[in-house]
Order: C-alpha cells, then structure tokens, then sequence
C-alpha cells in the first residue's frame, strides 16, 4: 500500500504503529484470527477469495482492480480440499502467519524510474506498508496432502523425472485436475488473507493518526501471488500455446499492454513486489516483455536464504536482535521467541544484488527501494 504519508511524519509515532499493528493483527506459529469460519463458511472464502473480504466488510472495492487476477481465480473444487485443510484454515483467516511473513512500514528511499513511479503513486521519503502472507495452514496441508498423490501418480502414469522433486501428474488426470482445484481453492483464501490484513492495518494507522485511511492516501498499489500454478498462454517454439506456470518461489512479470494488467498500469507494466530482509531494503519493479520471452512472464520472488533458519539461530546467539535493528532505526516485534534470530539480515543474500540481476538481464525493471522502518512477524 502507498500512503500519502512522509518518513518525517511518521517517526514520532513509529512506535505507537508498531505496537498497535502487533497487536491488531494475529501472528505466529498457528495463530488464530479473529474471524472463525465453519466449514461451509470457509467454502466461500476458497471460491471468491478477495471478493469473500470485501462482502465480509474488509478492504475497499477499488481494490480488486489492483490485485493479480482480481484477487480470485475461477475453479476452485471445495471438494478436492481434505478435511485437515478445512481444519487447519478455519481459525487462520486473517493472519499474518510466522517464519518470513512479515507487515513492514517502510519509507522510499530511492526512485529509478520517475515516470512509473508517479504512474504507481509513488515518491520520494513517501511511507508505504508492504505485507507479506499466504494462505497459511490451509495451504500448506493442500501441498503436503497433493505431494503424496503426485508421487504416487509418477509411479501410476510411468513418468521419468531427474529429481523426485518434480512429482507431478498429466495435465488432464485426474489427480491434476482436483490438484489444481484445491490449489485455486488456496489461492483464493491468500488473496483474502491478505485483504483482511490490508484492511487491519488501515483501521491502525486511521485509530494512531487520527486520520480515515482515504485522508491518508492508503491505497493498494498491487497484490501479487507467489507460489501459485496459472493456466497461461505463451510463445513456445515460435507457437502460441496454452502452459500451466508454476511459480514457485516466483513473481508474475507481465509487460506494459498485456490485457490482465488494471487499466491504471497498463502503459507501465505490472508492478512486482520483491521483499528483502528486515533489516536492508525491498523494491517495487515492473514487468517486461523480455520476461515474456524468456522467463514466461516471471521475475524473482525475494532474496533467498544463505543460512538456514538453524544456522541463523546458532550465528545470532548472544545478541540482542531487537536492539541492534533499533540502533539502524528499524522498530520490529515478534511474537515467535526464536523469529527475529531466524530472521536475521545476513541470514539472507543481500536483495540490491539480486535485484540488479533481474534488472540487468531485462526481466523486470527497477521502480523504487523500500527501507524499512517498522515491522511485525510471528
């Protein structure tokens, strides 16, 4: 989200925000939200997604126009979803979740591309809030339950694969086809997992500031999923076919004019969103033509680990975490004991060499760098 906020503006209530924004929105290991779903209720969720928040009273209608696929893909199959999902899920709608999700305030600290960025309303010292959740439980139980059935698809359709990893089934089996209908179904409940938190932290800055989030300027600026199999046409061997992308760990790129961009940036491209770590930077990108060309329209998903989280809890004992992102200037709270040390910056690469990778090889374009100020994990 944008805002029409500065750094200067924000500082002295910094602390405040972060306090209010822990404690307004749920996190960590199986935290439970406010919202509780039956199974029937939770049904709803799966088919409209962001839609299902909006007709709960959650987030503003001008926001489906700047979330990937309007914040909900057609075919979601309620009944390709197994009972532990349906559990697990329930009580998680409208949490932000632990590990590497994360809500930041953040403030632009470097602008690229003036043009888009004024075509994304962005600015100079501008604060911005970028969240970063899935769909939690239910998600992960869809992954864990369809690895078994792919695996045991490989064995039943006699597929060769390199690594055990690629389990995977004919596009038109039907192992595939309740795969992908249980996989909407996860999509759908991220898209409005996260317009539940969107929605949370408006209500925050309004109650802190003494301002309606409209006054402030809080608009979405995109939503993009990441993680998530899209049914898509591309150039494949000089063809145009249909293809089943899986971005796993990746982001959509698409170009200026492709025509599931919003009206608003189809002369710029797609904005991309690419978190770094809590203590560094995270940038705003948009897509390009050359990703449709060679990347079928993807860019990079964030930094990547260089420790695993063992590894960071071992480098980071004996400090004070907390206090150290406090002497950079960044305030962040968690509610995992161990969160912050698995978290910690160097335990991934740094994003700004990443970033120009991407950038440098065409596949998305440089916008803005995001520092952050403010950040709540689980």
């Amino acid at each position: 989200m944008r805002t029409d906020l500065t750094k200067a503006e924000i500082l002295p209530h910094l602390k405040g925000l972060v306090q209010a924004l822990h404690s307004a929105i749920p996190t960590g290991v199986g935290s439970r939200g406010k919202i509780r779903l039956s199974k029937e209720q939770e049904k709803h969720v799966l088919i409209k997604g962001a839609r299902w928040a909006l007709e709960a009273g959650y987030g503003m209608p001008e926001d489906l126009q700047h979330c990937e696929s309007h914040g909900s893909l057609p075919g979601a199959d309620p009944d390709a979803v197994s009972a532990k999902a349906y559990e697990r899920g329930g009580p998680q709608q409208g949490t932000l979740g632990s590990g590497n999700h994360f809500l930041e305030i953040q403030y632009v600290q470097e602008i690229y591309d003036e043009g888009i960025a004024n075509a994304l309303g962005l600015f100079p010292d501008q604060v911005t809030v970028m969240i970063h959740s899935g769909s939690r439980g239910f998600g992960h139980q869809v992954c864990t339950d369809y690895l078994a059935v792919m695996e045991n698809a490989v064995k039943k359709y006699k597929i060769e694969l390199p690594d055990r990893q690629l389990a995977c089934a004919p596009y038109s089996s039907p192992e595939a086809r309740n795969y992908l209908g249980a996989m909407v179904a996860a999509a759908n409940y991220a898209w409005a997992n996260r317009q539940c938190l969107n929605h949370w932290a408006r209500e925050v800055f309004q109650r802190v500031l003494g301002r309606p989030p409209k006054a402030l300027g809080m608009d979405l600026i995109y939503d993009v999923a990441h993680n998530i199999v899209k049914i898509e046409e591309h150039v494949v061997g000089g063809k145009k076919m249909k293809v089943a992308v899986h971005r796993k760990g990746a982001t959509r790129a698409f170009p200026p004019d492709h025509p599931e961009l919003p009206e608003a940036y189809k002369g710029v491209g797609q904005p991309v969103l690419i978190p770094g770590d809590m203590g560094r930077a995270s940038f705003v990108l948009v897509g390009t033509q050359k990703a449709m060309e060679e990347t079928f329209g993807s860019t990079c998903h964030g930094a990547g680990r260089l420790m695993s989280r063992h590894a960071a809890i071992r480098a980071s004992k004996g400090r004070h975490i907390q206090r150290e992102m406090e002497e950079k200037g960044i305030y962040v709270l968690a509610s995992g004991r161990e969160t912050l040390s698995e978290e910690i910056p160097e335990a991934y690469k740094d994003v700004t060499n990443v970033i120009n990778v991407v950038h440098n090889a065409g596949i998305s374009k440089m916008v803005a760098r995001l520092r952050p100020m403010g950040n709540i994990k689980g």
